[in-house]
């Protein structure tokens, strides 16, 4: 089991910057594989962006150049840093994890509660 937590959500201007974290706890182990959705009133949740233990990333394409993941040490976090806001992120941002070991020994992926980003225009 693992609990995932995330933080720095926040209001900010278009055009400006936030950094999300999300911690992972409660396993002894680091993670393969962490990733960003998002929720926007009224839509789908979508995949922002996501990294595996080999650093590999991928993006939504309409962050990317914008935002950035990265692990956080030891591979128990991990961080988003959004540039350039827009209208349009505002969004509730979730963190996720599909790591394999925990979806062959749970049977399940794992996210965290939300935090909220609001860009004003």
């Amino acid at each position: 089991q693992v609990e995932l937590e995330e933080s720095g959500g926040g209001m900010v201007q278009a055009g400006g910057s936030l950094t999300l974290t999300c911690v992972a706890s409660g396993s002894n182990f680091t993670l393969d594989h962490m990733a960003w959705h998002r929720q926007a009133s009224g839509k789908q949740r979508e995949l922002v962006a996501s990294i595996t233990s080999f650093g590999e990333t991928n993006y939504a394409e309409s962050v990317k150049g914008r935002f950035s993941i990265s692990w956080g040490d030891g591979r128990k976090s991990v961080y988003l840093q959004m540039n350039s806001l827009k209208p349009e992120d505002t969004a509730v941002y979730y963190c996720n994890t599909d790591d394999p070991y925990l979806i062959a020994t749970t049977g399940r992926s794992f996210w965290g509660q939300g935090t909220q980003v609001t860009v004003s225009s």
